[in-house]
């Protein structure tokens, strides 16, 4: 199928296809001092993560690139002040919600994410390794950690229900935060980007209640796992 496309698309009227170019989308450019998590930015400008991310596609993770002191990054039109004006208020601690970690003896990628309670493939990325790649004792990685501020994927924009919870058959189950209210029992799968406070806004309930229904100990989810939520018929 890969091969098949690659011939058609070196030659699409060949086989009977027409394409037009889409038009180039406009925006303006931010140089950024240094990494700065994608979801603050998305925050200053009031825009999702996803239609941020549209902007920049070479941007696969999380922040901007780490190493890099002069990023251009694409922001919608007029933006560009606002972004620039918000970097100078913030602390550069702030930007990119880094910490450092200095390897111990015996210790891999996935011992640190486990015991650090982060995602190992976000672990290896911020750290441009590979999932299977060996540290060294006395190393020193940045580990990703949540921002205390960030609306991360911001509650406001489409909730990804559609595409991304897996309906069971419906459960009516008793109100849990709203009197008289009928939930719905969805899985949901959590996105990169995802936290429970920002999932508990998109479906109106708090994080306690999916901590209880998911029995999750701590506030660490990972993109791909799938959370069981009693949502309001309303929210869907």
């Amino acid at each position: 199928m890969i091969l098949a496309a690659v011939v058609i698309a070196r030659n699409p009227a060949q086989y009977g296809f027409e394409f037009a170019a889409a038009p180039a989308p406009a925006y303006d450019v931010v140089t950024l001092p240094g990494p700065v998590d994608l979801r603050r930015i998305a925050e200053w400008v009031d825009l999702s993560l996803d239609e941020l991310q549209s902007l920049n596609p070479e941007l696969r993770r999380w922040t901007t690139p780490v190493k890099d002191k002069a990023y251009a990054l694409k922001v919608p039109v007029g933006a560009a002040p606002i972004v620039s004006a918000r970097l100078e208020e913030a602390a550069t601690s702030d930007l990119a919600s880094l910490k450092w970690y200095t390897v111990r003896k015996g210790e891999t990628l996935a011992s640190i994410a486990r015991n650090l309670r982060v995602s190992r493939t976000d672990l290896a990325e911020a750290n441009y390794l590979r999932i299977a790649s060996r540290v060294a004792t006395g190393q020193k990685l940045m580990v990703p950690h949540e921002a205390t501020v960030l609306m991360t994927a911001r509650a406001e924009r489409p909730v990804p229900v559609a595409e991304s919870r897996v309906i069971a058959t419906p459960a009516v189950v008793p109100a849990m935060a709203s009197s008289n209210s009928e939930r719905v029992k969805i899985t949901y799968k959590v996105k990169r980007g995802d936290t429970l406070a920002s999932i508990a806004r998109a479906f109106n309930t708090t994080v306690t209640s999916l901590q209880t229904w998911n029995r999750i100990p701590g506030s660490v989810i990972r993109a791909g796992e799938r959370l069981t939520v009693y949502a309001l018929q309303t929210t869907f």
